[in-house]
């Protein structure tokens, strides 16, 4: 969901890449709470995290679970950034309760990155 939005709201010259610490392969209920807000996910792929990758970025952001534990270390020239979010995959209950979890996890991830695209571009 954070490539999805950073894809969209991210300046085009900018490097957009998501990985994880294990392949997982995109949830359908990440791709549909998604389409809600017209953002299409439904061809990025799960990847794994690639070092030489991490190293050339300037920001790199880990989201829920214990990726930030997980995660390669980078220099310190790479700005870290770690969002404490639920991992909505682990949702349970009916695939309405399953998508309310979603939801809120994707509008809360639609807001981090709008505001970590604003302040980088004030920079």
């Amino acid at each position: 969901m954070a490539e999805g939005f950073a894809r969209v709201f991210a300046p085009k010259d900018w490097r957009v890449a998501s990985a994880g610490v294990e392949v997982h392969g995109l949830n359908p209920l990440d791709v549909k709470v998604m389409a809600e807000k017209n953002v299409d996910i439904s061809q990025q792929v799960s990847k794994l995290i690639d070092s030489e990758y991490l190293l050339s970025s300037d920001v790199v952001v880990t989201l829920c679970g214990d990726a930030r534990d997980k995660c390669p270390m980078t220099p310190p020239s790479v700005e870290r950034r770690h969002w404490p979010l639920i991992d909505p995959a682990q949702a349970t209950g009916s695939e309405t309760e399953r998508l309310a979890v979603f939801r809120e996890v994707r509008d809360e991830i639609q807001q981090r990155v709008t505001d970590l695209v604003n302040e980088l571009q004030t920079r």
